[in-house]
């Protein structure tokens, strides 16, 4: 079958592009200018890229459609005028490698892609060789994919809608036999009117679950502990503090009472070790053997992007992390300090998701920024973005943190704040260790070399 994918050049888009290549389509794509790292893996695919063009549309079979695309687009309207067949990422992905599988689905607002990352890692090295789709590359370069020749298979369940089309979430295509739900806090203001709304959504996923499936949930996370308060229709199985399925922190390692095993743990915080909880919870689900488990968790590389250590010194760490909703922040934060807890912490900070831009967070992000005795916060990301009676006021928030005595400090762009840290540092005496967090959904300007040039001459 010949296919071409509008939008291709997104990472859950280019990955799907390499998978439906890899099972024998014929693959061809278009976008208005595919970056790295895609536009390099689809160079190594050898999958042809496209400009947006009405003249793409007519020589394939079938059109999947990206989420970012909508009406006006040329090639949607080609799409539409001549009524080609066409469907959106979460459509193709079930028709082409979901139907007929047992289905884990890992849902919630944080932790999502690490813990998919993590179950199919346990999966994998039980020998069960599961299908797999996350949106993240791991550590050791792992893309976020594998078709996999097992009857199982493990995929980030996004909340976020599936096309112009189809308003309705992702994951609502996914038939999941086994669902993970790691927190449901309200995100994505750009797509869900308000936190019911929001929870909506995944009480309409859980209604899925079939009676003989399992729900894994966070015992700690009070929006889960809402949807599951009357729920009986699969039977559920908590983890986390206060559950059979917890954990307990000893320095760099962690205790897993349910696994009888201290775990040289490659990823840091509670934070993680829940999502390791999560994982653990769903392969004993499976019956893989807790040792196997256990192996799995010790040999897991992490996922790029997430507390990701860019350098490592005498007198300096640099991590990178996705971290842009106020919670993911603070428990980001927290992880590092508790890490590093001899090191002074800052954090370096770009609101661009869709939900930062708005100041529907404005106090949670006053507050999240916790043990970081240095906060530098750029302006949003593109001001256009949302109305201005919308847009997230990040000059209240500087003075906030100084308020709370930290040294806060306003940068206008990743440039601009380059050059304030940059001032900063020659003040910081060199006995003093740091921990410099950079947290943003995007690029954050590309400053991650020029931090590391900067941390190395410490």
């Amino acid at each position: 079958m010949k296919i071409h994918l509008s939008g291709i050049g997104g990472i859950a888009m280019g990955n799907l592009a390499a998978m439906l290549q890899e099972i024998g389509h014929t693959v061809t794509g278009s976008d208005h200018g595919v970056y790295p790292p895609m536009s390099i893996k689809l160079a190594e695919w050898q999958i042809e890229v496209r400009p947006f063009a009405a003249s793409n549309i007519g020589q394939s079979d079938l059109y999947i459609v990206g989420n970012a695309l909508s009406r006006g687009n040329p090639e949607v309207e080609a799409i539409l005028r001549s009524n080609a067949a066409y469907m959106s990422l979460p459509q193709a992905l079930y028709e082409f490698f979901l139907k007929g599988k047992e289905v884990i689905v890992i849902a919630g607002t944080h932790g999502k892609t690490t813990t998919t990352f993590l179950v199919h890692h346990i999966l994998s090295e039980a020998g069960l060789s599961p299908g797999f789709f996350a949106g993240g590359v791991r550590a050791d370069g792992h893309d976020g994919f594998a078709i996999g020749q097992g009857s199982h298979f493990v995929i980030e369940g996004d909340e976020y809608d599936s096309a112009f089309f189809d308003k309705t979430s992702k994951f609502m295509h996914y038939h999941p036999y086994r669902l993970v739900l790691t927190a449901v806090e309200f995100d994505h203001a750009d797509i869900f009117e308000d936190p019911a709304d929001y929870e909506r959504a995944f009480a309409r996923l859980l209604q899925l679950v079939p009676d003989n499936g399992i729900v894994v949930a966070s015992r700690k996370d009070s929006g889960s502990a809402r949807l599951l308060k009357n729920y009986k229709l699969s039977p559920v199985t908590l983890y986390g503090e206060g559950t059979p399925e917890s954990y307990q922190m000893r320095g760099r390692t962690v205790y897993f009472p349910q696994l009888d095993r201290e775990i040289q743990f490659p990823l840091i915080g509670r934070h993680n070790a829940r999502n390791a909880c999560a994982a653990i919870a769903v392969a004993r689900s499976l019956k893989i053997k807790d040792s196997v488990i256990a192996r799995a968790l010790e040999t897991f590389s992490g996922i790029r992007r997430r507390q990701e250590i860019h350098l490592e010194t005498d007198h300096a760490v640099l991590i990178e992390d996705f971290a842009h909703h106020p919670t993911a922040v603070h428990e980001t934060l927290a992880a590092v300090h508790e890490a590093w807890p001899d090191h002074r912490l800052i954090a370096l900070f770009e609101p661009r998701s869709a939900s930062a831009h708005r100041k529907l967070f404005q106090k949670d992000y006053a507050g999240a920024f916790g043990p970081a005795r240095d906060v530098y916060i750029t302006e949003v990301y593109n001001k256009k973005k949302v109305p201005a009676k919308e847009l997230l006021q990040v000059r209240t928030i500087v003075a906030a943190l100084k308020k709370a005595r930290k040294n806060a400090i306003y940068a206008p762009d990743p440039a601009g704040l380059l050059k304030l840290f940059q001032k900063e540092l020659k003040k910081i005496g060199k006995e003093e260790k740091l921990a410099v967090v950079a947290m943003s959904n995007g690029s954050f300007g590309g400053i991650y070399e020029k931090l590391r040039e900067m941390l190395r001459a410490l």
